[in-house]
């Protein structure tokens, strides 16, 4: 007697590794980069299984490895920020831990919601709400953790948390260096840190 268990979990992992290599694809060429056949060949999973996953096509996958890997980026940053107390601190604990991912994938991967934000077009367009849901929660955490004491300040600097972010991706890549986001971590919690003035 068969198990029956076995034919959904290998169709189930065939499926996680369309979405990890659609992830992958996009962090390192954005969406154009990641293409049916770029998946397909990455991942190794049969072709058919393609279209019975994601019926839809390219933009199927690629939302959903979206929304899964904004919620492996949204347990980074909360694991980072946890690490620390004030909110100084933190931030340059975030921008550390974004130094060691950025080294680790051998300078060659940004964020996959920031390279696949410069695709977006009238045929990708169906995309935008789902990055920017990525974008809004990663903020609204950083937001949390950092509480400033002031809900406008604390989402301003929320943003440009996240803003310093995508282009410290960019600057990494370019110049294969994990400095840019040393240098970004340094000077945001120097803002933190200094004086209000009014």
């Amino acid at each position: 007697m068969t198990d029956p268990v076995r034919p959904p979990r290998a169709g189930a992992a065939s499926r996680d590794r369309m979405i990890e290599a659609a992830i992958d694809l996009m962090r390192g060429s954005g969406l154009g980069g990641a293409g049916i056949n770029e998946i397909v060949r990455a991942s190794g999973a049969p072709k058919g299984s393609v279209y019975h996953f994601f019926p839809a096509g390219k933009l199927q996958i690629a939302a959903q490895a979206l929304d899964s890997y904004a919620a492996g980026v949204h347990a980074f940053i909360d694991a980072a920020l946890s690490s620390r107390d004030d909110p100084a601190a933190k931030v340059r604990a975030l921008f550390d831990a974004f130094a060691r991912r950025v080294e680790e994938g051998g300078f060659r991967r940004s964020c996959a919601v920031g390279t696949v934000c410069l695709d977006l077009d009238d045929e990708t367009d169906p995309l935008r709400a789902v990055l920017a849901a990525a974008l809004d929660d990663w903020a609204t955490l950083i937001a949390f953790h950092l509480d400033l004491g002031d809900a406008r300040r604390t989402r301003a600097m929320a943003q440009a948390v996240l803003a310093a972010i995508e282009g410290s991706y960019i600057l990494c890549r370019v110049h294969r260096s994990s400095q840019p986001f040393r240098d970004a971590g340094t000077w945001l919690a120097a803002a933190i840190d200094a004086p209000r003035t009014r």
